[in-house]
């Protein structure tokens, strides 16, 4: 009737189309309202949700090395957030926060009149902070264009129902514990140890500024990728928080001139520190969910929040780290320098082919139905690529199978450094880089520990009444019935005359003599050693077993060692002290475990340390002493298997235990001669690097100053021979030096052969 009496037909469909429009705005919220446009979650479903927390890994000095998560975050208490966090985050993202009630509709108003009205695109946007909570609990599943005004009404509605559920601070909690700050990383806590390496409640007024600033890009705001318009972007919120009052001018100008300086902490798998340490974590707290759910808990290391409490200590393995990479690098360019174009990885084309064949994208390939020839073309086929070695990234052109080559020759290593006493491990190293070679050294590998298993056979000799001061001659001997074996000696000294102690055997790694002790001590004897001392491996019954042919894990060789610092007893190395959940309240705890009986008597434990605390002083590790200047209570083991595939060197110090062990994971490229991939070359000097460190501070006095007790008399009686006898005149004139000595291998009727 009213629009009847309006004369301008203008006028009168212009108001037509405004009620029209409203109709449809209004049955537009009323239909998202009633969840035609998808479910909204109500009250008590908003007050009711969680979070997903990631994992956190620590060291045994709680430093967070690592996390375990879908989403990195780690929430906080409203209590645990700095007054000047909130402020900034305030003062740039919704000034107003504290007088509307989750939508601000005078902001509404100015972004509607000046983006609409005006075209002005530089107006902002109108979404307050509890608006921007509900995006962040409930994110945009669809971003097509036609879905922004639902999206947005959803939002609004959410917002009015966290403002009536939750207190101001209860939101802005929340909000800064799922905000996204990029790089998977979600909330403040999390964005704060990764940039900052500090809890939120450490923040400085300018960190925080920082931190808040990045929320309107979080990449193009990254101050670790674009450090200046990171810092323009900081210094903005700092002038929003003076014009709110947060900041006076004189506090904002002195904060203005400070530059950003970050403390990034990665914690990504590839990256950070320990990273085949994290992944052993990792792995064995799958196993431990798994275990916690047939006894009727759930725990979802990924989203739970757990926090696992490890042995690792985190000094020891930075320097670790630094030392084997510093060793490493010097000992592959020898490396390759040795070979020069005559390299395997240059002109043995089989070797290269069946290395191609073994990868995955080769395997990958070959599942698509492939011939050989297509799949050699594919990997052949040249594309810009980044290459690794020790001198950093390159770009180049290159293939698949340039790739798979490169990476062939590069050495690689595993080294553990454990408490004797208890088995807990120190340092884990599993490999030289865990991005490219993810195969650890210390956990997966089982490899011909050499010369280290000796110390096994001459404990079996002494606890079978074999006297320290036995004489043994060094002669070769070919054995008959072994298929003519002949262990031989490395070196060119003449020892066909020479009978040395066993200290001096042990000491300076004489392969005839550790042969015939076996022999006199009887395979089965050493076998039992072996097992008592911690060998879980099931190893060849050989006499070759004397000089290493066996295969062990890094890991189990170092429980094997221990004993000698444990009174005997072995260990089983482990890592991880304690599980807690997101409250830090107990879930596990582990024990040390260590064998209940000794495996062999004090007397001999005496004398083995003695006798390798002679390898250390003037045997094959000396350069502990010569070159490293190392003046701490020492012993140790090297190790070289045959044709120099593997390098090892065991160092045993009253406090820590440390085995490393050196070589190419393709086993069948060695060194190229003894002198560069023994173990006191190729694998002794990443001990006697971190030794160094450990020596420069004080708070590692504990380990660094210890000291073995004194042997007894008794012991050092035993000990107190010439190390080498000359044969006599008339032996010596009825001995053919020149001609090997033929016998058989004199085997115990009570082991069965």
């Amino acid at each position: 009737m009213l629009l009847k009496q309006i004369k301008s037909p203008i006028l009168r469909y212009s108001i037509l189309a405004i009620a029209a429009g409203i109709a449809i705005i209004v049955l537009l919220i009323l239909s998202i309202y009633l969840g035609v446009w998808g479910k909204i979650p109500n009250k008590e479903g908003l007050s009711d949700f969680q979070y997903q927390r990631a994992s956190e890994v620590y060291t045994i000095d709680s430093v967070l090395i690592g996390k375990f998560y879908l989403y990195d975050r780690q929430p906080i208490a409203f209590e645990s957030i700095p007054q000047h966090v909130l402020d900034a985050l305030v003062a740039i993202e919704d000034e107003r926060f504290y007088e509307h009630s989750g939508i601000d509709y005078q902001s509404l108003g100015r972004v509607a009149i000046k983006t609409v009205l005006m075209q002005d695109q530089s107006s902002g946007g109108g979404s307050t902070l509890t608006q921007q909570l509900a995006k962040n609990l409930y994110p945009r599943r669809d971003r097509n264009v036609s879905n922004i005004a639902v999206d947005k009404i959803k939002e609004m509605v959410i917002a009015s129902r966290l403002e009536d559920i939750f207190s101001k601070d209860e939101i802005l909690t929340h909000y800064l514990n799922t905000v996204s700050f990029g790089d998977n990383t979600f909330g403040i806590e999390s964005a704060s140890l990764k940039f900052f390496n500090k809890r939120t409640k450490d923040l400085t007024v300018e960190q925080a500024a920082t931190l808040v600033g990045m929320l309107k890009a979080t990449y193009g705001y990254n101050p670790r990728i674009f450090p200046e318009k990171s810092l323009s972007r900081r210094n903005l919120v700092l002038l929003s928080m003076a014009n709110n009052e947060f900041l006076s001018a004189e506090k904002k100008d002195s904060l203005t001139d400070i530059p950003i300086t970050l403390d990034y902490r990665e914690y990504d798998n590839n990256d950070g520190l320990a990273p085949y340490f994290r992944e052993e974590v990792r792995k064995k707290m799958q196993k431990w969910s798994l275990e916690q759910r047939e006894n009727g808990n759930e725990y979802n290391i990924y989203t739970d929040g757990l926090k696992i409490y490890t042995t690792l200590d985190y000094n020891m393995q930075f320097w670790a780290e630094a030392a084997m990479r510093e060793h490493m690098a010097s000992l592959q360019e020898q490396f390759e320098k040795s070979y020069g174009k005559n390299a395997p990885w240059l002109t043995d084309k089989k070797l290269i082919e069946k290395v191609v064949r073994g990868t995955g994208v080769y395997k990958k390939l070959k599942a698509q139905n492939l011939n050989d020839a297509q799949i050699m073309d594919s990997l052949k086929t040249k594309r810009k690529m980044t290459l690794t070695d020790w001198k950093g990234e390159k770009t180049v052109e290159a293939s698949s199978y340039d790739s798979i080559v490169h990476y062939m020759k590069f050495l690689n290593t595993g080294s553990l450094a454990i408490d004797p006493q208890t088995g807990a491990v120190k340092t884990w190293i599993g490999g030289v880089d865990f991005e490219h070679f993810k195969y650890d050294h210390v956990a997966q590998s089982k490899r011909q520990v050499g010369s280290t298993f000796k110390p096994i056979v001459y404990t079996a000799a002494l606890e079978t009444g074999i006297a320290p001061c036995t004489y043994w001659s060094a002669e070769e001997v070919e054995y008959e019935n072994l298929k003519n074996w002949s262990p031989g000696n490395s070196g060119d000294d003449d020892e066909a005359y020479l009978n040395y102690s066993m200290e001096q055997a042990l000491s300076n790694s004489v392969n005839t003599v550790t042969v015939k002790v076996l022999e006199k001590t009887g395979l089965t004897n050493v076998m039992t050693m072996a097992k008592n001392m911690g060998v879980f491996t099931k190893l060849p019954e050989e006499p070759s077993i004397a000089l290493g042919t066996g295969e062990l894990y890094l890991n189990e060789l170092a429980g094997v060692y221990a004993t000698y610092l444990n009174d005997g007893k072995a260990v089983l190395p482990y890592f991880i002290e304690r599980i807690t959940d997101k409250k830090d309240s107990l879930l596990t705890k582990f024990e040390p475990k260590r064998a209940k009986t000794p495996a062999f008597s004090e007397e001999t434990l005496q004398i083995m340390l003695e006798m390798m605390r002679s390898t250390v002083n003037m045997g094959t590790a000396s350069r502990i002493r010569t070159t490293y200047k190392l003046k701490n209570d020492i012993a140790g083991k090297t190790g070289t298997t045959q044709n120099n595939k593997d390098a090892w060197f065991v160092a045993l110090t009253p406090k820590m235990l440390h085995v490393t062990w050196v070589g190419l994971e393709n086993h069948e490229i060695g060194f190229r001669s003894t002198a560069l991939g023994q173990g006191a070359n190729a694998a002794l000097p990443i001990f006697a690097k971190l030794m160094q460190e450990l020596n420069r501070h004080p708070s590692y006095d504990t380990i660094t100053k210890a000291r073995f007790e004194e042997p007894d008399p008794e012991i050092v009686r035993l000990l107190d021979c010439d190390p080498v006898k000359r044969d006599g005149f008339f032996k010596r004139l009825f001995k053919n030096p020149d001609k090997k000595k033929k016998r058989e291998f004199r085997r115990k009727d009570s082991e069965g052969y």
